[in-house]
């Protein structure tokens, strides 16, 4: 016995010693492991999704002062587990190395822990008896698991305190609160009995919006912006709004709308707005690249806060069609100025100049246009636009030169309910316009409209399926005397891939060939993330290109099918396009590079 523990002792000793001269790591966990016998599946996944020792056993955690802290705050933790799921009966024992958790002294953890054992009694499942929250605001409808005989979960609760006050909030009582709650479990008939009551105060009205922070806009215009109704009663959405309106300006890095503590003698609240003011100046750049259509190379600079009233002066210019096979380079640039809250708060006034050259294939074109008009915002995924437009215009084509003046009231109308502009996975999208125009000089007048709606599904956590309709039309003159520009082709990244870029269009009985007065195109994709930063996407397109100016099915289609990759960079994925055309007059695969996903 004693010639076995000097044995014992000299094989330990210089272990130790070598842990403390050298600081060799501690021994991660071997084991931890959590049982509930009798929880039902989601209660279990529950517990153990919570439990901070299994997550450390997980993560290879091996500090056993931070064990011994996970293994100690897991008793609140799965106690909350059980209580938001109606069971007020649990017990809950922490076992570390075989001493229960809760008996060890926070700094007094042994040198290493080498397994946590979790054993969870969920106890029976409790009912509400009494559920009861007065006073209530009118018209207020609580939870329904919130009432006598339902599961007593915490969570119902809480869900059932917050309506109520938000109830009362929503009635202008901007400082209701809970003055009292009793809370009773009867463990002998499994019942929880619930009484809270509130203190909703007196109603308030909007007092001053008082600004925080040194901003270049000016004060006044900050207050019209934001446009708090000062003297008006109370509501949550009004101050919400108020902080939507700065933001949607662009002119504020940081925007942070909070509540006096106190209300002011006289019966108001007053509001507090913390700003930070963003950049001046941004620049940005964007390239694409297809096999038709060449290279596009595109560019802005955009200055905020122009005259000190939160304006914008956004500069754009574009060059396409480089070293492609569609005609010569394209050239687009433009000018819009817009200024915030001009017609009141969701109402923008904005001029814009524009200056094109397109060199197309049927065509060569080159017109300048000035126009203003207003920006409503009728809610966050609603807006509209209306402007008043003058063009002059000189075309080239085989029928001769054409030159024309044209004026325009184009109306468009933009519902984005998608959750990421860029990478959408669930949500819809719909922008419709519609352009009368009055021509002089050589060009009738008439009218054009276009839509564009996309929608959305998530299939589960890696598959999104998407779908695209497009549709236009031209009324009014005729194929051989419209505004090339209004008339429709089909075929490339932006509507039928696969086929050449703008290789559908109308061949006229002269042997000229010009775009059509109808377009119909379909597209749709299944996009699969591979990985966090990969992601495959196969889809198909078709398209049809008309003469008459209402859809009839007396023209053409074409379609085509191919393979996507993505990488996803965090702001908008990098997307490469590959695919062949299906009928029409399409010849070999055809290759799109951009940014964001095509649709």
């Amino acid at each position: 016995m004693g010639f076995e523990l000097i044995i014992l002792i000299f094989k330990r000793v210089p272990v130790v010693a070598l842990i403390c001269c050298f600081g060799f790591k501690a021994i991660a966990l071997d084991t931890a492991t959590l049982t509930a016998p009798g929880a039902p599946k989601n209660l279990l996944e529950a517990l153990r999704a919570s439990s901070l020792s299994i997550a450390a056993k997980r993560d290879g955690v091996n500090s056993a002062q931070d064990i011994l802290a996970a293994a100690r705050a897991d008793y609140t933790r799965l106690v909350g587990v059980l209580y938001a799921n109606a069971r007020y009966g649990g017990v809950v024992h922490i076992y570390v190395d075989g001493r229960e958790a809760a008996s060890i002294a926070p700094l007094a953890a042994p040198r290493q822990i080498r397994d946590i054992r979790i054993s969870v009694d969920p106890g029976p499942v409790f009912r509400f008896g009494t559920a009861l929250i007065a006073p209530m605001a009118p018209q207020v409808i609580l939870p329904d698991g919130f009432a006598t005989g339902q599961p007593a979960n915490s969570g119902v609760i809480g869900d059932a305190v917050s309506a109520a006050i938000t109830g009362w909030r929503d009635a202008g009582f901007a400082k209701a609160q809970v003055a009292a709650q009793d809370l009773r479990a009867d463990h002998r008939t499994q019942r929880l009995d619930t009484s809270v009551r509130l203190s909703p105060g007196t109603q308030l009205r909007f007092g001053q919006l008082i600004l925080e922070g040194e901003s270049a806009v000016h004060v006044r215009r900050i207050q019209q912006i934001a446009d708090l109704r000062q003297g008006g009663v109370f509501s949550p959405a009004d101050v919400d709004a108020v902080a939507t309106r700065l933001r949607r300006t662009g002119a504020f890095r940081s925007v942070a709308i909070s509540e006096a503590e106190k209300q002011n003698a006289d019966g108001t609240l007053d509001i507090t707005a913390q700003l930070v003011d963003e950049k001046p100046n941004r620049f940005g750049f964007g390239a694409e690249i297809s096999t038709g259509k060449g290279a596009t190379l595109s560019g802005f600079w955009l200055h905020r806060n122009l005259f000190g009233g939160a304006e914008r002066l956004r500069v754009d210019g574009e060059v396409s069609g480089i070293g492609g096979i569609s005609g010569g380079a394209d050239l687009k640039f433009g000018a819009r100025y817009e200024r915030p809250a001009t017609f009141g708060p969701d109402t923008s006034l904005f001029v814009v100049a524009k200056a094109e050259q397109l060199d197309e294939l049927d065509f060569l074109s080159t017109h300048f246009g000035l126009g203003g008009g207003v920006t409503r915002i009728f809610s966050k995924e609603l807006s509209g636009e209306l402007a008043l437009e003058w063009r002059q215009a000189r075309v080239e084509d085989k029928f001769g030169v054409q030159k024309y003046d044209l004026v325009s009231l184009p109306l468009s109308l933009t519902w984005d309910q998608r959750d990421k502009a860029l990478n959408a996975s669930s949500g819809h999208y719909l922008q419709t316009e519609f352009r009368p125009f009055l021509g002089f000089g050589n060009m009738s007048s008439g009218a054009r409209f276009y839509a564009d709606g996309r929608i959305y599904r998530s299939m589960s956590d890696r598959l999104v399926l998407a779908g695209r309709l497009q549709m236009g039309s031209v009324y009014g003159p005729g194929v051989a005397v419209a505004p090339p520009d209004y008339l429709f082709y089909s075929g490339g990244g932006g509507s039928v891939r696969g086929q050449g870029y703008q290789s559908l269009g109308i061949d006229l009985a002269s042997g000229q060939r010009r775009g059509g007065r109808s377009f119909l195109g379909v597209s749709a994709e299944a996009r699969f993330e591979v990985t966090d930063t990969i992601g495959i996407v196969g889809f198909a397109d078709t398209g049809y290109i008309g003469s008459g100016s209402i859809f009839d099915n007396s023209g053409n289609w074409h379609s085509g099918v191919g393979l996507g990759l993505r990488y996803n960079t965090g702001i908008g994925p990098i997307r490469l396009d590959v695919a062949v055309p299906v009928g029409g007059t399409g010849i070999g695969a055809q290759i799109y590079i951009g940014i964001g996903q095509s649709f």
